[in-house]
């Protein structure tokens, strides 16, 4: 025999290649070196013989016709064992598992239909067929006048090429299975009904379905292998497992493909075959990844938010913000982690801290070298210091903006996956329908599921249709790396109970909402890109629920993700960016769990909670936005805690006065407004539903919202929340904001609680209308460019146990009234106190002191009572206490002046009781739980900067 060393090898590849597929396998068995010599005919002879075959298309058609597969080899193999599954029906020798060895092997007959044929009509080729005989139709139309019964298993064949062969006949399988290949189905005349099988097996390879449908029913089951369908749908009843692979669908009318009912238990004999087939799908979704599985729920959020995440081009001027709130969403995400301070430790050492003791230089004079140079005051040392060293690391952060940008990266699939047992279960669930990379266009609708129904959708596209998939009724649907754009409504709809999981997906340019999530619906959301719509990405409305986790949604033209009407998701882990709108807007009663989602970029409010909303924001990154980060509109609610609200072109939070948010425990920096602005602005309700959330029709799910809430879930959610009868605003770092910290223009009252004013372009905190009390208690109100705090003429106020230090004009200006109690006012730039005009304020027991102006000065027509407070005085040889206005109206009395004269002094300024404010436990205190009455805003203010919010402004 010639060695393979005899010839050269590509001379050997081309002999081979004239060799039949019988002569590959024998050749393939002589030796290794020759076994290798055939497999290197992989893109040459594999090829041609897997495309030559007029039983297969090529392996990705039709979604990717120009792509080839790894191995033709490989891909023909697949191909020739998946048209053999009709004969797989091993039942007559269930009694032996050895039986088939002296089983004498019966030749199957090749029986010929057409002119000049033994058979001149199938239905006379059938009358006589034996058991797996195999019928070769010769090109013509073959026309059956009645329905054609199959009674034995049999293999119809056309010959020629696909659309020689037409068949315009209506079958009714009754036999255990069959197989067609390359023929076109046409309806009969007498039925619409192109196949039917109640029991056995059908295979359909390389066919066209022309106006027609196919029926399924359980016990019965099919595989359906590179088909056509042209106006054309399938309908499968309870089946136990079924497969459509490679098919396109094209111009239907109602659904393409229907399933119908829970999947039966009562499996015939070819679904463990068509099991073996669907595992070998390559859609892979377990990895296994150890070093992720002992990670740290901390650990994993904090390399979830700061690791790669898609660069989006931004010019040279937004740079800096992005960068900024990459670096402050890490400290927020490590601010509660285990491993805190080994990594706060590592960045002193590479960044040296400020001294606790000082504060921001560039908001301090230069010619302040006397008097604070000597007399240096301890006042940092008070209850909120540990906030206040945030904010210190928080401005030596923003120095190294110009450095490399650090991206960022949401968790995969895998790893999602590797956390979530129940989308594991429900992503290698083998039930129902199966559909892998097929086609669906230019029609209806692509795939409907009711009445318990379970569908499985792989690797296939959606596009050109009224919807995409549409689950109701306690259905499941799981979705996996599907493409679906371009609907006339949404691209995905359940409804009714239903669930699923939708992974991996590219969701994209639908009129629409991309995902619609309604009445119970409860589906797992997870690692899709749902982008560029026409409406919102998500939407969750009447009640609907459901797990939106890791998902990237953007550019869409309404919000990012919509709840209204009940709706209540847990939405976690997203990315949700360049929104033509709001990141996540909550409306009409609208719920959910937003937590640890990063939401930037966005053109309206990175959150906007309107009408009876009441969610849960927390720990999310919402920042870069072109307007407001958060928004609390008419009549909102809601617990905001624990976010990162940075970098934003309007104020960090704006709220409304008639809301009843409680905003605690959040970092508010770098916004160019203000940190938090609180307003009397009435919203216009017809320009938000058009332009904020969407405009669409939710008439069906506000009438249904009253009757479907689940009460046990309303009780819990109740139990878990410490209702407000105030609007709260607690525990938070205010910072480096553009204006006032904190801005009020209140019609209702409202709680300033306990914390952290810092460093703001403005005052501090800014009262210009309060007609109900304004109670700003326990704050840390230091380095602001001007004064502490302004309260305009005609505000109620209450300022009591805050320390207000160290800001660049007055501490306190006040025109209006109310209570100042118990206040540390020192080291300001200029006097400690001013009352102004016809101020009418109880003024006892502050210590105030101001290095270079007077401590107290009453200007005009004062009123009021100031006794019982400590003043101290600096090196200045101006008055301690310089009464102007009407002395019989303003009572000064009892008061206690100190001039500082030693450093011991200065030191034991702020010992007895220590520096305030002072903060024993939670803020939840009865000050902080003071009700009111919600009157009806009946003012409406222009402008944007002094007056609201920046999407108000532009309406």
């Amino acid at each position: 025999m010639m060695e393979i060393s005899d010839l050269p090898e590509e001379l050997w590849q081309l002999i081979l290649s004239y060799l039949h597929l019988a002569d590959l396998g024998r050749c393939s068995l002589v030796c290794r070196a020759w076994y290798e010599l055939i497999l290197s005919l992989d893109k040459t002879r594999w090829r041609q013989l897997c495309l030559g075959c007029i039983e297969y298309r090529h392996p990705n058609w039709p979604n990717q016709p120009d792509v080839e597969p790894q191995s033709w080899r490989e891909t023909f193999k697949q191909h020739y064992l998946a048209s053999k599954t009709w004969t797989k029906n091993t039942q007559d020798l269930e009694s032996s598992n050895c039986f088939y060895l002296f089983r004498r092997r019966k030749d199957r007959r090749l029986l010929c239909v057409g002119t000049g044929c033994e058979f001149d009509s199938l239905r006379a080729a059938l009358a006589t067929a034996s058991p797996y005989d195999r019928i070769m139709l010769l090109p013509g139309m073959y026309e059956e006048h009645s329905e054609v019964v199959l009674k034995v298993p049999v293999e119809i064949v056309g010959q020629g090429k696909l659309g020689d062969v037409v068949l315009l006949v209506s079958f009714d399988q009754h036999c255990p299975t069959t197989r067609l290949c390359n023929v076109v189905f046409m309806p009969a005349r007498f039925t619409p009904v192109l196949y039917k099988t109640t029991s056995g097996y059908v295979q359909f390879d390389n066919c066209n379905f022309e106006n027609g449908q196919l029926q399924i029913h359980a016990p019965g089951t099919c595989q359906v292998k590179f088909c056509t369908f042209s106006q054309s749908s399938i309908h499968f009843h309870s089946v136990a497992l079924c497969i459509l692979e490679n098919c396109e669908f094209t111009g239907s009318e109602n659904a393409s493909v229907t399933v119908e009912g829970c999947p039966t238990s009562d499996w015939n004999w070819a679904c463990k075959h068509l099991s073996r087939l669907a595992k070998s799908y390559p859609v892979a979704v377990q990895v296994s990844d150890p070093a992720f599985c002992t990670m740290t729920r901390q650990e994993r959020w904090r390399n979830s938010l700061v690791g790669t995440m898609k660069t989006h081009e931004i010019g040279a001027g937004e740079e800096r913000n992005n960068l900024l709130c990459a670096q402050a969403m890490f400290d927020s995400a490590s601010k509660h982690s285990e491993f805190t301070e080994s990594l706060r430790a590592a960045k002193e050492k590479e960044y040296p801290t400020l001294d606790s003791n000082s504060s921001d230089s560039d908001l301090c004079s230069e010619d302040e070298e006397g008097d604070q140079a000597v007399y240096k005051l301890p006042y940092k040392a008070h209850s909120l210091r540990h906030m206040l060293t945030n904010v210190m690391h928080s401005r030596l952060q923003s120095n190294r903006l110009r450095g490399p940008h650090r991206d960022l990266k949401l968790k995969s699939l895998q790893q999602e996956l590797q956390q979530d047992k129940e989308a594991q279960s429900l992503a290698n669930s083998l039930l129902g329908c199966i559909i892998r990379q097929c086609l669906f266009r230019n029609g209806k609708g692509g795939i409907f599921i009711y009445s318990r129904g379970q569908a499985k959708l792989e690797g296939s596209i959606f596009r050109d249709l009224t919807y995409a998939v549409r689950c109701i009724q306690n259905s499941k649907v799981i979705m996996l790396k599907n493409d679906i754009h371009h609907c006339k409504a949404s691209g995905i709809f359940l409804r009714l109970s239903a669930g699923g999981l939708i992974a991996n997906n590219n969701i994209h340019s639908n009129c629409e909402a991309g995902v619609d999530i309604r009445k119970g619906a409860n589906p797992l959301v997870l690692c899709n890109k749902i982008h560029s719509g026409l409406r919102s990405g998500i939407v969750v409305v009447g009640n609907g629920k459901g797990i939106i986790r890791s998902n990237q949604i953007y550019g869409n033209k309404e919000a990012g993700i919509y709840i209204l009407y009940n709706g209540n998701p847990a939405v976690s882990g997203n990315y949700i960016f360049q929104g033509l709108a709001a990141g996540i807007a909550v409306n009409e009663n609208g719920r959910g769990q937003i937590t640890e989602n990063i939401i930037c970029e966005n053109q309206w409010g990175g959150a906007d909670i309107r009408r009876g909303a009441d969610p849960v924001l927390k720990n999310n990154l919402i920042s870069c936005g072109y307007s407001d980060g958060v928004v609390v509109g008419e009549c909102g609610k809601g617990l905001i805690e624990g976010n990162t609200i940075c970098g934003n072109k309007g104020c960090g939070v704006w709220m409304m006065s008639s809301s009843l948010p409680h905003v605690t425990n959040n970092q508010i920096s770098h916004n160019s407004i203000y940190g938090v602005a609180v307003l009397c602005h009435k919203d216009d309700a017809s320009d938000y539903a058009a332009n904020q959330g969407g405009s669409g029709n939710f008439h069906e799910e506000r009438e249904g919202a009253s009757w479907e809430n689940d009460l046990d879930s309303e009780e819990e959610y109740l139990a878990s929340r410490h209702p407000i009868t105030v609007a709260l605003v607690e525990l938070n770092s205010i910072n480096q904001n553009g204006a006032a910290g904190l801005y009020v223009k209140s019609s209702e009252a409202l709680n300033i609680i306990a914390n952290v004013i810092h460093a703001n372009r403005n005052n501090g905190v800014a009262v210009l209308q309060s007609t109900q009390l304004t109670c700003i208690a326990n704050n840390s109100i230091s380095c602001n460019s001007l004064g502490g705090v302004l309260v305009e003429a005609e505000c109620q106020v209450e300022l009591r146990g805050n320390g207000i230090y160290d800001n660049s004009s007055h501490g306190i200006v006040s025109k209006g009234n109310g209570i100042i109690v118990e206040n540390d006012i020192i080291g300001n730039h200029r006097c400690g106190l001013q009352l102004l005009q016809a101020a009418d304020m109880k003024v006892t027991k502050n210590r105030i002191q101001s290095f270079r102006d007077y401590g107290i000065v009453l200007f005009d027509q004062v009123k009021g009572l100031v006794q019982e407070n400590l003043i101290f005085q600096g090196r200045s040889k101006k008055s301690i206490l310089q009464p102007i206005s009407n002395t019989e109206d303003c009572i000064v009395q009892n008061n206690i002046l100190l001039t500082l004269k030693k450093r011991f002094d200065v030191e034991c300024m702020l010992m007895n009781p220590s520096a305030r404010p002072h903060i024993e436990g939670t803020a939840h205190g009865s000050s902080m739980a003071r009700g009111s009455q919600i009157s009806k805003v009946t003012r409406v203010d222009k402008g944007c900067h002094n007056q609201g919010s920046i999407f108000c402004a532009i309406l």
